[in-house]
C-alpha cells in the first residue's frame, strides 16, 4: 500500500491499483472532499459486517432488498476513545427465524472485527530515499 500527500488535508492510499481518497473535514482544516481516515476505519468494520450478511443470505436465496445495517458508536469522553461499537441487524419480519441466530453468527465472522480482537503490531520507522 502507498500513500501519498495530495495537497492540504488530502492523503491517498493507493492499494492494488485502487486509489482510496481521504480528507478532513472543514473544520479540522480539510476540503472535506472525501471520507476521514478514521471514518474509513469505523466504515470498514461495518461494510465487512455488510458481506458477511450478503454472503450468509446469497448461499440461501434470500433477499437483502430489506436488510440493513445499523452502526452506532459510544464516544467515551474520558479516553477520547470510542469504547463500544455496536451493529444492528435490521431483517424483515419474514425473514426466517431459524436463522436470526446464524446471521448474527455471521457477522462475528467479519475478518476486521477480528483483527482487533487480536490487533497486530505496528511499527513506525523512517528512511532516507534519494
Amino acid at each position: 500500500m502507498q500513500i501519498s500527500f495530495e495537497g492540504n488535508k488530502k492523503i491517498n492510499a493507493e492499494f492494488n491499483g485502487q486509489i482510496i481518497p481521504t480528507d478532513q473535514t472543514q473544520q479540522a482544516g480539510g476540503n472535506g472532499s472525501a471520507p476521514a481516515p478514521f471514518t474509513l476505519f469505523l466504515a470498514s468494520i461495518g461494510t465487512c459486517a455488510g458481506i458477511y450478511v450478503k454472503s450468509f443470505c446469497d448461499q440461501r436465496n434470500i433477499s437483502t432488498h430489506e436488510i440493513s445495517i445499523t452502526q452506532s458508536m459510544n464516544y467515551n469522553y474520558k479516553t477520547r476513545l470510542i469504547d463500544q461499537i455496536e451493529l444492528k441487524i435490521h431483517l424483515p419480519k419474514d425473514f426466517p427465524e431459524k436463522y436470526k441466530q446464524a446471521v448474527i453468527n455471521a457477522v462475528n465472522l467479519c475478518a476486521v472485527k477480528e483483527h482487533l480482537k487480536n490487533p497486530p503490531s505496528i511499527k513506525v520507522k523512517t528512511e532516507i530515499t534519494n
